[in-house]
């Protein structure tokens, strides 16, 4: 199945008001960059056992550890959780960037390091979390 299916997919079986809300946000993510690579993670490891919540990824981001070695990733992601949606944000080196700048504009959302999370998009301010997004953007290109 290519990504784009097991995007469709993943999306289609959420419950409807969350589906319609990833749905949406799918779509604004690749309007902010629409030639960005997609990525769809199962939240599987190798031996097939669900280790995380799957998520949808956009964007190309190489996380490099201290041991020199280094991991391409995406620059944001979109994830179900079971209490809402979570948006990553990666490669902002400031992990109090987000909560800072726009955890209290937001609305009702938590604001870590790299992962802003909400029940459903109207529970927030879209045009914050929009901007946050092409914030990530444009800091994972630096």
């Amino acid at each position: 199945m290519d990504i784009q299916a097991q995007i469709k997919n993943y999306i289609s079986s959420q419950p409807e008001a969350k589906g319609v809300d990833m749905q949406a946000l799918h779509l604004l993510i690749q309007h902010i960059m629409p030639a960005c690579k997609l990525r769809f993670l199962d939240g599987k490891d190798a031996q097939g056992k669900i280790v995380a919540n799957p998520n949808i990824g956009y964007g190309l981001y190489n996380i490099n550890y201290a041991d020199g070695t280094s991991k391409a990733f995406y620059q944001v992601g979109l994830s179900a959780n079971t209490t809402g949606i979570s948006v990553y944000i990666m490669g902002i080196k400031d992990k109090t960037y987000l909560a800072q700048t726009y955890g209290k504009q937001l609305g009702k959302a938590t604001v870590t390091g790299y992962c802003i999370k909400f029940k459903a998009l109207k529970d927030i301010n879209a045009a914050i979390l929009e901007a946050a997004i092409r914030y990530g953007f444009e800091q994972s290109k630096l």
